[in-house]
């Protein structure tokens, strides 16, 4: 059915770097969620007054809040598609991230509202009848959630989409709440002991749950989240699949939006090559990221020495001298400059987020492990840290 839905509705859909196509994709999901949330909200609401079920009735108001938080998506979405201005040069993908943030508030009012409805019927209990047509109507409404949630997580994952991702989570937990009336519905028939305000309560916990996920997930994104290792891992090993690329270093990734992101990083490349020809290849990388990822690129060149077995030789040590201060230490931009007293060992180190030394104290262990191989050692460390 997704797969029909995207082919019926979504022209290119493979292109997943284009904005139109990434706007199609938000469209369909939008649009799609505004009317199956309609149709089930008033299905429920339907049901809720046939049987007197609070959790049912309260099952509804929330579909129409989702139906409410798919409308929040679609301008999100119209809006992050939006070109650059002069206001915002970096375009406004990140209005995405503001959309979803705002349905994860939608989710969170309901399930506190829910909550006070479900204290109130524990107080004051009213019967719940039993209804075929209520329970056919919460098994239906079971499935189509559970589709509606794996549609978006197809579409999320394929585009990345913040929104989309936080409709799945919320489609997941509404199947959930669904199933907890289904119960209030069918204990009724059997028996005469009211649970309808209980299950109401774990409703609203299960609802509440989902919306703070959201909201911690999309809260990471407009602060400023850390690109995925495996995507970084991606970019450096394109980059280093070039002729003359000897190292790539650090590498920062900046998101303005699921479509919008800008990278520089440093490339190491031989100090002897020819310059013009190097800065060609440059150039080359920086579009060939451009047009597979929808990435602008900066690339900064680090001429190194790599064909001096002499300065070969004290790369060697220095990099066994630091790993011996952390394994997880690596160094990079390496030079030398000897003198007849000492020799400059100029080098880069970095370091990860979670070491608990400060950067003194690590230039420090660095110098003394050099030290002790060889006193006319001298470092000048520039301590670096890493952004993924």
């Amino acid at each position: 059915m997704t797969a029909l839905l995207v082919k019926l509705f979504i022209k290119d859909s493979e292109k997943i770097n284009d904005k139109k196509v990434r706007t199609s994709y938000g469209i369909l999901s939008s649009i799609t969620g505004i009317v199956l949330n309609l149709i089930l909200a008033g299905a429920k609401y339907a049901a809720g007054v046939i049987s007197g079920s609070i959790s049912i009735t309260a099952d509804a108001i929330n579909n129409l809040s989702d139906a409410g938080s798919s409308i929040v998506s679609f301008f999100g979405v119209k809006i992050s598609a939006k070109p650059a201005d002069k206001d915002h040069p970096y375009g406004h993908g990140r209005v995405e991230y503001i959309s979803a943030f705002i349905v994860a508030f939608f989710v969170l009012f309901m399930g506190i509202e829910l909550f006070k409805d479900s204290v109130g019927k524990i107080i004051n209990p009213e019967p719940v009848k039993f209804s075929f047509l209520s329970l056919a109507i919460l098994v239906f409404s079971i499935i189509a959630k559970l589709w509606l949630g794996i549609f978006n997580r197809t579409l999320g994952k394929k585009i990345n989409s913040a929104p989309m991702m936080a409709v799945m989570k919320d489609s997941f937990s509404d199947c959930l709440a669904t199933s907890v009336a289904a119960v209030s519905i069918i204990v009724s028939a059997f028996s005469d002991i009211n649970i309808d305000g209980y299950l109401g309560i774990i409703v609203a916990i299960f609802i509440f749950i989902a919306g703070f996920g959201i909201l911690k997930e999309t809260l990471g994104n407009i602060l400023g989240r850390a690109p995925e290792e495996e995507f970084v891992d991606e970019i450096t090993e394109k980059i280093l699949s070039y002729p003359h690329i000897c190292g790539v270093h650090d590498m920062i990734i900046h998101d303005y939006g699921p479509s919008c992101r800008f990278a520089s990083v440093h490339a190491e490349v031989p100090s002897n090559e020819d310059i013009m020809e190097l800065h060609d290849i440059i150039d080359g990388i920086e579009r060939d990221i451009y047009n597979e990822y929808g990435m602008l690129t900066s690339i900064h060149m680090d001429p190194v020495v790599i064909n001096d077995e002499r300065i070969n030789e004290l790369r060697r040590i220095t990099e066994d001298a630091v790993a011996s201060v952390d394994e997880r230490l690596t160094i990079h931009d390496f030079r030398v400059v000897e003198g007849p007293s000492h020799t400059n060992l100029i080098f880069d180190t970095l370091l990860p987020r979670d070491i608990k030394c400060t950067d003194r104290e690590i230039c420090q262990k660095i110098e003394g492990a050099l030290g002790k191989i060889d006193e006319r050692f001298f470092c000048v460390i520039t301590v670096d840290h890493a952004f993924h």
